[in-house]
């Protein structure tokens, strides 16, 4: 029997103000996270070290005053920091009752290889004990991305298929999957890859059982509002746009013309920060990511 949707979480996140920040760059993306933020690969000598880096680093990011349920409504974890804690509180638990911001989780384990113009999950055998072990621990929702680099009928077919198989026994746990087919913004073909995705999201919608709740993480699109019938579909709990490599006064103007879509940005978020910084400089040059990422979702 799967556990019960907690329903102030669920209001919060399918009607408040406010955006998803993305706290969840993984093994893969954790060194160029950590340089961005001045923290060089010399400073660590191994994964655990590391990753104890970017500990540090979501934490200031968790405890500053501007990192709140005023303008935030979620946030996205990676595994290492959902099992990690905060002045001895889990980080779900800080997330949601210090913050007031609802936690969810990364279940991913990266992209397969590229065929017909685009790069599935890879498998998730131990996916079931993942969710039981996220829902015993306050998680909300989960998140798993797939990658369109070309408009290829059949590949995003692929996709849209794996996410939505995968978003269904998410849904079966209890949890709410985010759908995140992200549309490659360097795509020559970008904007007709969107056509076909939003077909393809349309059709997996109207299939899914009575009763499922989905968010979908899409690419912000070429042509502005293409995705608002999806964010009126019953089916879905929110429509959030990922930042893709956008500079974030960038995505952040593009979204703006979007109005049923919300941020879930992660390197947008973190834009300008750096490890030196006084907490004033910090917490200034955040507050100041998070208030345009706020008035853009709006």
């Amino acid at each position: 029997m799967a556990q019960e949707i907690n329903q102030e979480q669920f209001d919060r996140i399918a009607n408040g103000a406010g955006f998803i920040a993305a706290l969840d760059q993984s093994g893969g993306s954790t060194p160029k996270a950590l340089g961005l933020y001045g923290v060089t690969e010399d400073a660590y000598a191994n994964d655990d070290e590391m990753y104890g880096e970017i500990q540090k680093m979501r934490a200031r990011i968790i405890c500053a005053p501007d990192f709140s349920s005023g303008k935030i409504l979620g946030a996205i974890l990676f595994e290492k920091t959902m099992d990690n804690a905060i002045d001895g509180t889990p980080v779900p638990t800080y997330l949601w009752e210090k913050c007031g911001v609802v936690p969810f989780l990364k279940v991913d384990k990266g992209l397969a290889d590229e065929a017909d113009g685009v790069q599935l999950m890879k498998p998730m055998p131990d996916l079931d004990a993942l969710l039981a072990r996220a829902a015993e621990k306050g998680i909300f929702g989960t998140k798993m991305r797939s990658v369109v680099k070309e408009a290829n009928p059949q590949g995003i077919k692929n996709v849209v298929a794996q996410q939505f198989e995968v978003g269904k026994q998410i849904a079966a746990a209890g949890l709410v999957p985010i759908i995140e087919p992200e549309v490659d913004i360097h795509s020559p073909t970008k904007g007709e890859a969107e056509i076909f995705l939003k077909a393809e999201l349309q059709d997996q919608l109207d299939a899914l059982p009575e009763g499922t709740k989905v968010s979908l993480k899409l690419t912000i699109p070429n042509v502005a509002g293409l995705y608002d019938s999806l964010a009126d579909h019953p089916a879905v709990v929110r429509v959030v746009a990922l930042s893709g490599g956008y500079s974030t006064d960038d995505a952040c103007a593009r979204l703006s013309q979007n109005s049923k879509m919300i941020a879930s940005f992660s390197r947008a978020l973190t834009e300008g920060l750096n490890v030196a910084m006084s907490d004033a400089d910090y917490n200034a040059a955040l507050g100041s990511n998070i208030n345009k990422i706020y008035q853009a979702s709006l």
